[in-house]
């Protein structure tokens, strides 16, 4: 995601793992450090979902965060997704093992 072409890229966020089987797909997110804590995660990640439900017809959407990282799970809670559960060691990022919570929304309570 780019804010403007003369500041370049900010971002990205991803619909992925599309199960068509079981019409759910995977959210995946991340922002620059120099562009954190200004919104632009929310407003992707809702676009991004709207999209998955609407457009696609899934029927859930599910996303990880690290628990080193509370204000992604923030911004996953602000969105409607609910905590499923812990994963323990489920990423190994720079050489480190990290535990990861899992949360997920369905259509209906998208559209609530």
């Amino acid at each position: 995601m780019c804010r403007a072409a003369a500041e370049g890229l900010i971002g990205g966020v991803e619909l992925r793992a599309i199960d068509w089987e079981h019409l759910q797909g995977e959210l995946s997110l991340w922002i620059g450090v120099t562009q954190q804590g200004r919104g632009y995660a929310g407003e992707a990640l809702g676009a991004l979902v709207g999209y998955g439900f609407d457009q696609l017809g899934l029927w859930r959407l599910y996303a990880y965060h690290m628990v080193r990282n509370p204000a992604s799970g923030r911004v996953l809670e602000r969105l409607g997704m609910r905590r499923e559960g812990l994963m323990r060691d489920r990423v190994c990022k720079w050489g480190q093992f990290e535990d990861v919570v899992l949360c997920s929304i369905l259509r209906s309570e998208w559209h609530r």
